[in-house]
């Protein structure tokens, strides 16, 4: 079975989809990161073909080895909206920690 793209329509990911995005986007073999992780490469591969959901405590360990949130691993949605104006909704910090704008 061959998928299309259809222009305008945005592709639903799977969890299993985003897993396998976020890994690739962090530039790790399935062994490199099986091993990151303490899982199987097995039960890593298992987990991007959607045959078996991760358990919450690899979904945090995925979400930390690759730098991605958690919140888009377990549900593909944007945690921190991005703004009109192309800023991420998060008050910005000087040096010291300190809001300013």
């Amino acid at each position: 079975m061959t998928s299309e793209l259809v222009p305008g329509v945005v592709p639903q990911w799977t969890i299993g989809d985003r897993l396998r995005k976020a890994r690739e986007a962090a530039g790790v073999s399935t062994a490199e990161f099986a091993e990151a992780i303490g899982v199987s490469r097995n039960t890593v591969t298992n987990y991007e073909r959607g045959h078996v959901e991760p358990r919450p405590g690899a979904l945090r360990l995925w979400a930390l080895r690759t730098g991605v949130p958690l919140a888009w691993l377990q549900t593909g949605e944007n945690p921190r909206p991005v703004t009109p104006d192309g800023g991420d909704g998060l008050p910005r910090l000087d040096s010291n920690q300190q809001p300013f704008d």
